[in-house]
């Protein structure tokens, strides 16, 4: 139902304006609940029910914050704000070289992505696989593992190999312990 409600209301995003959608959505909201309260006091009219507030729970709810915790959640916010703006200075002005090239590398494939779809696309496509992946994961488990553990051995590789480049090139390093090789006959 979530997942339905969500797909619709992005997709329905793509021809009109999030203005209209979310008054259209707010009116729906508003016609359910006025009616749902009226059929509860017509009921209590009629002698058929207690007269109980059908929403009521959702009123009582208590959403408040107490000073201390409206106090913490701001500063988690603000140093995650700060966090990601320092990792994005580091990133731009390359305080490290590797990961600036990995950024430059990322950025660049994102531009494909851009011109092969638009952000509402890609929204909608991360909404319908948050929903999907947990499944089809549970169903095929160790195929994806066997394919994310040789994917992996993949990228530490080419990782490796990036690094050596980075630090000078040279030989890869030896597997055997103090370095003896085995004699050859």
């Amino acid at each position: 139902m979530v997942l339905t409600g969500l797909v619709v209301g992005l997709l329905s995003l793509f021809q009109l304006s999030i203005i209209t959608v979310v008054s259209t959505v707010s009116l729906a909201v508003m016609c359910f609940t006025i009616s749902v309260r009226i059929y509860y006091q017509l009921l209590y009219i009629l002698s058929w029910g207690d007269g109980q507030h059908p929403f009521k729970s959702y009123l009582d709810l208590d959403i408040s914050f107490s000073g201390e915790q409206a106090d913490l959640y701001m500063q988690k916010a603000i140093v995650m704000a700060l966090s990601a703006v320092d990792t994005l200075k580091r990133l731009f002005f390359v305080g490290n070289l590797f990961e600036s090239l990995k950024f430059l590398v990322l950025m660049y494939l994102v531009t494909y992505l851009g011109d092969l779809c638009n952000g509402l696309t890609l929204l909608i496509i991360s909404v319908i696989a948050l929903f999907s992946l947990p499944l089809f994961y549970r169903q095929r488990q160790e195929q994806v593992d066997g394919i994310t553990a040789k994917f992996q051995a993949k990228i530490d590789s080419v990782k490796d190999i990036f690094q050596r480049l980075v630090q000078g090139g040279g030989p890869p390093p030896d597997p055997t312990p103090g370095g003896a090789k085995p004699k050859i006959q």
